[in-house]
């Protein structure tokens, strides 16, 4: 292991790097490229305090000596800082392949656009349940950091890795490795689909024969992607049988697994406590990864009766004269907020828009026939929704100034047996730091109406 560290972003992440270095006795330098208050920062943090610690630009001298950059996930590779330490032949690292170099123990690792919260959540539930030391990490919002330095042989790993996260791992090897889907997200960061993709594929690139990759069967490019991998390949579906696969029928209404061509039933979806075919998915790729880490079927199936639904993701927050709201905050990008769409009850009244990832809405927006009654926006792409839903002839839309006049638009227009939904479509971060304060504040508005 290299000596001196360069820790790039003061986030929570980049804080919780910091900090596993120095109880590994590493010399690290702490950087952010914004001005942060010093003083507030060390108060929060005590035990970085003494460490070199800049702002907005890094010192000549600290150059001198750094092995490895370690870059929190919100850290472009291609901003001329960055490009400029590679110059300098300083190697890139990322917290999650930090953690792993420090870590023991075994490894199942989720990603893809959509459903990676809801089935690393899962993944945890199902194996907390059976093996006594389990870690839940990684972008769910547990730094990998965080867990890395007191973890054994016998610890157990459910992380959820970001394509972020992904773009500087070097020798991350998890056991069994789950891509959900790819569609498109974060191509501002990104650039392009492919850059996209490769970021994605990457989290299988240190797997060996004898390790367990899940994929989803209906999306084109995983389906192909796995034609090309030496790993045993499980495939999941919601609308086929898969061979030695996963797959939930809808007309039996159940999720089964084949095993040499022999049916077993999983579980009734009846007997979930979440809703839609996408969460089928998620229960699919949930029950591979965990069967790869050698949980026997009866204690997964029990497990899976008592899994709730993530915060944020589809979360249904309460029903005031026969309307019911559902949170989906952490729908941030076009094809999360269609299964969100597909999945309510009834006729839904929707809140859309924030800050601009470079997505596109129309996809979106041809599932509103029949199902969204009206569509309020809010945000830096309200315009640009606005002008997809004319393209496609979808007219019943208006802006909303604040968050608040959009739930009470929303209030307004709905009947008994219609649904409130919160699934923007976009992210947060140009009304609010993050998806899961702009769930909060749709959740206590709503519940004090």
């Amino acid at each position: 292991m290299k000596d001196r560290y360069l820790i790039v972003g003061l986030g929570k992440s980049g804080v919780a790097a910091a900090k596993l270095l120095l109880s590994e006795k590493k010399d690290i330098v702490l950087f952010n490229s914004s001005d942060m208050d010093a003083d507030d920062f060390l108060k929060k943090n005590p035990e970085l305090k003494g460490v070199p610690f800049y702002t907005e630009e890094l010192p000549e001298k600290e150059y001198d000596g750094l092995d490895i950059a370690v870059l929190s996930p919100g850290v472009p590779l291609d901003i001329p800082f960055v490009e400029d330490l590679v110059k300098r032949g300083i190697h890139l690292s990322g917290e999650v392949e930090l953690a792993y170099t420090f870590a023991k123990g075994t490894i199942a690792a989720i990603t893809g656009t959509n459903g990676k919260t809801t089935t690393t959540a899962l993944t945890g539930h199902i194996l907390r349940d059976y093996y006594k030391d389990v870690r839940v990490v990684g972008n769910i919002g547990i730094p990998f950091t965080d867990e890395a330095a007191t973890t054994t042989d016998d610890t157990r790993i459910a992380i959820e890795v970001s394509s972020f996260q992904l773009e500087t791992i070097d020798t991350f090897h998890p056991k069994a490795a789950a891509i959900l889907n790819i569609t498109p997200d974060h191509l501002n960061r990104h650039h392009t689909m492919e850059n996209y993709i490769a970021a994605k594929e990457s989290i299988v690139k240190n797997q060996t024969p004898s390790d367990v990759t899940v994929l989803n069967y209906e999306d084109d490019v995983l389906r192909e992607f796995g034609k090309t991998l030496k790993t045993k390949v499980v495939y999941f579906s919601s609308k086929r049988k898969i061979k030695d696969g996963l797959y939930y029928d809808e007309s039996r209404n159940a999720i089964f697994i084949d095993k040499d061509g022999a049916e077993e039933k999983v579980i009734d979806v009846s007997d979930l406590q979440i809703i839609g075919a996408h969460n089928y998915e998620n229960v699919c790729a949930a029950v591979a990864l965990t069967l790869a880490l050698d949980v026997p079927m009866d204690s997964i199936r029990e497990s899976l009766k008592t899994f709730t639904a993530v915060e944020h993701r589809i979360e249904f927050v309460c029903e005031k004269n026969g309307v019911r709201y559902y949170d989906d905050s952490k729908g941030t990008n076009p094809d999360a907020a269609i299964k969100a769409v597909l999945s309510m009850p009834g006729p839904t009244v929707l809140i859309g828009g924030g800050y601009d990832k470079g997505s596109t809405y129309d996809e979106w927006v041809e599932t509103f026939e029949g199902r969204v009654k009206k569509l309020v926006l809010i945000g830096v792409t309200k315009e640009k929704i606005a002008a997809c839903c004319e393209k496609h002839g979808f007219k019943n839309y208006e802006f909303a100034d604040s968050f608040k006049e959009a739930i009470d638009k929303c209030t307004a227009a709905a009947v008994k047996g219609d649904c409130v939904l919160l699934s923007p479509a976009c992210a947060s971060w140009d009304m609010f730091p993050n998806y899961e304060i702009r769930g909060d504040e749709f959740k206590d508005y709503v519940r004090k109406m």
